[in-house]
């Protein structure tokens, strides 16, 4: 059981952050925030800022009226596709097409469906390098443009940085959102967090992706929380709301719909959505209090999409649906109280949490009864398909209702350049994935990233000069895309270019060839409460008598759980970026200056941190 005590002292300490909130966008569809973002408004106000494209109305909606039911359907729909190119996919890729779409490739599922979109993942084999993304989406587009009502395709993906990131080097990556929540209070920390979402956004567009499923708007209070954790910028929901709106204009002055979620908010739930049906027990005051503010910000900040939530929240809708499926919700507060006007689009239709009280059959066509426009990944692309289609025969949906979503759909992809510039190409890659810019702004950015939380006998900073022999030891997580092997692995690496004499270590070696190190690093990874392997391991190398360093390479509340050691850091990742980050704080080739974005129940402070 998680501690309950911990997590209400979180809850009540975020819920009491004063939060300014102004007033709902306005109905105006031309000249809402959702329908003509700040890049648009601001042009060339700002070196990150970009015109936006204005839609016709008129014309999208003659668009619209000359498509077949088939097709405007088909347009709400975003599916997984396998294979790393659009035409001629490896034979097991194929083979997975046919199984479970009843055809080879991404291009025939495309002109079968008249798909508005394609969301890209790495274990779908789509993202392997930049170039063949480049082409895959080339690919997918010709595809669209070939058939049916010949409308460009909303190409999107999970690149959240961090712990998620669907596109790895020689893409740019940068740290996470609580790591960049870690920078808050810092001069330029608004700053910094819009250019690092500028410079992922015109990587993206370079390779065709115009829809990046960010920023996380969640605000994380709950320290067992399974899901969220460190994708959120943090607990303080003014904090979160700041650099939510950063993100959304960095991405869309990029060219790149941003996609708030997980809207009404996942921050304090236990069960993971994949896997469960979380049940958020917040009370509506709670709620406007500490997860509303992210949202409205996202709203005034022009935010193209938002993604919703498959949890319960019976202060919001005591009916027991899933957010997703909710009209109070996602009509009542998102559209009426929050004045949103862009795409709403659901969190994966294949996730347990909204499968549980409604079939496949039935989620796809509840979900737009509830409001929400884009229905993403369907476990059954067919089933769904036919029963929307089903669903606008019998009367229960209206060909109107559809309408309304592909209209909102067309005005996004005409925001984003799609209906001008839809396919990428191999001179754009080169010009913008992976530049020495972008991975210098990347490592800058990183470096003030790391939270130095305890140095109570001045171990830090090592000197590099002399020499130390350093042991890294502890856990290895399975590596997100963007690293380059195991924490300990890469962090041994680093500390070596640095000067250092450092080695990883298995566990199971580490406390008999601690002595005569400088110190032992321990990289821990969400140690549990109570007795636990990472604790035994920590305990065992402190009666060594080396220094030990924790290193907590995901969730900033190990250290609570381990007893007291000579230097404690937090990285909030493992990627590369945050490693490097972390050997130059461990060293003294930079010096801290991250402060904790959440508390440490029993150790430390929200806005904790040290420096040298």
């Amino acid at each position: 059981m998680p501690n309950e005590a911990s997590r209400r002292t979180l809850l009540t300490a975020a819920a009491m952050v004063a939060v300014t909130a102004a007033g709902a966008a306005s109905a105006a569809v031309g000249g809402s925030p959702a329908s003509a973002p700040d890049d648009s408004r601001n042009p060339g106000r700002d070196p990150l800022d970009r015109p936006g494209r204005r839609p016709d109305r008129a014309r999208l909606r003659r668009l619209v009226e000359g498509m077949s039911l088939a097709e405007k359907v088909g347009q709400l729909f975003v599916s997984r596709a396998y294979g790393h190119a659009a035409t001629d996919p490896d034979p097991a890729d194929a083979e997975k097409n046919l199984e479970l779409f009843g055809v080879r490739t991404g291009a025939e599922l495309v002109a079968r469906y008249h798909l508005g979109g394609i969301i890209y993942f790495a274990w779908a084999h789509n993202t392997r390098t930049p170039h063949q993304i480049a082409e895959l989406s080339a690919g997918l587009q010709r595809a669209a443009l070939d058939s049916g009502a010949r409308i460009p395709l909303l190409l999107s993906t999970d690149q959240e940085h961090g712990i998620i990131a669907r596109i790895g080097r020689p893409a740019t990556l940068f740290p996470g959102a609580m790591a960049l929540g870690a920078l808050h209070g810092a001069a330029g920390t608004t700053g910094e967090v819009r250019r690092a979402a500028h410079i992922a956004g015109t990587e993206l567009a370079a390779m065709g992706i115009r829809q990046d499923y960010a920023p996380v708007a969640d605000v994380n209070v709950n320290p067992a929380n399974p899901v969220i954790g460190v994708r959120s910028f943090g607990s303080d929901p003014r904090a979160v709301a700041a650099l939510v709106a950063a993100q959304v204009r960095g991405y869309q002055g990029a060219g790149v719909a941003a996609t708030a979620k997980h809207f009404p908010g996942h921050g304090d739930t236990e069960t993971d959505s994949h896997v469960g049906l979380p049940v958020m027990r917040h009370t509506r005051a709670v709620w406007e209090e500490l997860d509303e503010p992210p949202f409205r910000a996202a709203v005034e900040a022009g935010v193209d999409a938002v993604m919703t939530a498959h949890i319960v929240f019976p202060a919001l809708d005591p009916s027991g649906d899933p957010a997703t499926l909710s009209r109070p919700i996602v009509t009542g507060i998102l559209r009426e109280r929050l004045g949103f006007r862009g795409v709403v689009v659901t969190d994966a239709l294949d996730m347990a949490g909204v499968r549980q009280k409604y079939g496949d059959d039935r989620v796809p066509v509840l979900a737009l009864k509830a409001g929400c426009d884009q229905l993403l990944n369907p476990p059954d692309l067919g089933l769904a398909h036919r029963s929307v289609l089903a669903a606008v025969e019998a009367g229960e949906l209206t060909e109107e209702r559809i309408e309304q979503s592909v209209l909102r759909i067309l005005e996004l992809k005409v925001r984003r350049g799609l209906f001008e510039e839809a396919r990428p190409t191999a001179q754009g890659v080169d010009r913008a994935v992976g530049i020495p810019e972008h991975l210098a702004a990347a490592d800058e950015i990183a470096a003030g990233t790391t939270t130095l939380l305890a140095n109570p006998v001045k171990l830090l900073p090592l000197d590099a000069a002399a020499g130390p022999r350093l042991l890294v030891t502890g856990t290895d997580p399975a590596s997100p895309s963007g690293t380059t092997g195991p924490p300990t692995a890469v962090l041994a690496r680093e500390l070596t270019a640095l000067g250092c004499r450092a080695t990883a270590t298995p566990p199971a070696r580490a406390v008999a060839g601690a002595p005569g190190h400088t110190a032992v690093l321990v990289c821990t990874y969400n140690v549990p409460e109570g007795d636990s392997a990472q604790r035994t391991l920590v305990t065992e190398l402190l009666a060594t008598g080396v220094p030990v360093v924790v290193v907590a390479v995901r969730n900033p509340y190990d250290p609570a759980r381990l007893p007291q050691c000579a230097a404690e850091l937090a990285t909030y990742s493992w990627t590369d970026v945050e490693m490097r980050a972390a050997a130059r704080v461990l060293t003294g080739a930079v010096r801290p200056s991250g402060r904790l974005p959440v508390p440490v129940p029993g150790r430390y402070p929200l806005g904790h941190g040290l420096t040298y």
